[in-house]
């Protein structure tokens, strides 16, 4: 009888220490209904105007933003800015020509990764401008409340890397 007791005693602090072990990462596992890969995937969540993806197979890390009103082509841009900072980095729309407001910026999987995929998953962003292809600018601003994308980055990365074969 006293060890149930002290059993129910300890569940609230074996629940807790439950739930720190995983985190906040909550990605979801799929596989690619053509080459039957591993997929890894935060799901749509949103963040100001826009909602975002991020996604990742043994190839490469894709982070999908959909905005309405804008059309995209291979020389649309992205503009990223950091808290703190006056420095902006650039990236390239890496998917198909649309009017729909999808945006890509795509990054090779990789054991070491680039600068720019380093600084977004380590410093929190401020705003990312996206530039359409009419040069019509949609900005994406990131709330205080909204900085889960760079541990979202984060983490997805870090499991994106266990799929490099």
């Amino acid at each position: 009888m006293r060890c149930f007791f002290v059993l129910i005693l300890a569940l609230p602090f074996l629940a807790s220490a439950q739930e720190t072990l995983g985190g906040d990462c909550k990605l979801h596992r799929d596989s690619d209904p053509y080459t039957k890969e591993t997929v890894l995937s935060t799901g749509f969540f949103s963040v100001d105007i826009a909602s975002v993806d991020i996604s990742a197979n043994r190839f490469e890390i894709d982070l999908f933003f959909t905005v309405s009103n804008n059309c995209f082509d291979n020389n649309s841009t992205a503009l990223i800015f950091f808290e703190g900072s006056k420095l902006k980095l650039t990236a390239r729309n890496a998917g198909s020509m649309n009017c729909d407001g999808n945006f890509h910026i795509i990054f090779k999987n990789s054991a070491t990764h680039p600068s720019l995929l380093q600084k977004m998953m380590n410093q929190k962003i401020a705003e990312i401008r996206l530039v359409g292809s009419n040069k019509k600018e949609t900005v994406v601003s990131f709330l205080p409340d909204q900085q889960k994308f760079s541990e979202l980055l984060k983490c997805l990365v870090t499991e994106g890397k266990k799929l490099i074969r």
